[in-house]
């Protein structure tokens, strides 16, 4: 699986730069729609890791349609600042095609492909139960610490051979 990460300005450089399978797009509620890039799952949700009144917290049905495109061979996720919703689903993926136990050493990774990475702790969290992974994929992000900051994330190019 190869994995395209970034912010929504990438998008269109990020489709030239390589043939892409399918596109995740993980935007706000209230978010113009993206332009559209087809094949693409579009989940909206808001950035947020707990309850907060007008907002829309990310779901275990959100957790699971990132899970359902573990199989996908080139995907392309992208979020609004490409640092916390499309690092989390990047983790989220390199995790679920990889082995228990590796979750640390998957985390290292995003860390040094993307030092503004600051993956969702709650879709990370939630990933982490759907995949019985027993909090290590929690511990691993928390592990990295809050990335850099940042206005908009560096682009990623993460092949999980």
């Amino acid at each position: 699986m190869r994995l395209l990460v970034g912010p929504v300005t990438a998008v269109e450089r990020l489709l030239a730069s390589a043939p892409v399978d399918h596109v995740l797009t993980l935007v706000s509620p209230d978010a113009e729609n993206p332009p559209p890039s087809a094949p693409r799952t579009l989940l909206r949700f808001n950035d947020i890791v707990e309850a907060r009144p007008g907002l829309v917290m990310p779901s275990a049905a959100d957790i699971a349609a990132i899970l359902a495109l573990r199989e996908t061979p080139t995907l392309l996720i992208h979020c609004h600042a490409g640092v916390s919703r499309s690092t989390a689903a990047a983790y989220i993926l390199a995790c679920a095609v990889r082995p228990k136990g590796e979750e640390a050493i998957l985390a290292a990774q995003l860390r040094a492909a993307s030092p503004e990475a600051t993956p969702n702790i709650l879709m990370v969290a939630l990933a982490d139960a759907a995949l019985e992974r027993g909090g290590a994929m929690s511990a691993a992000v928390a592990g990295i610490g809050r990335g850099v900051d940042c206005y908009e994330g560096s682009t990623v190019d993460w092949a999980l051979d």
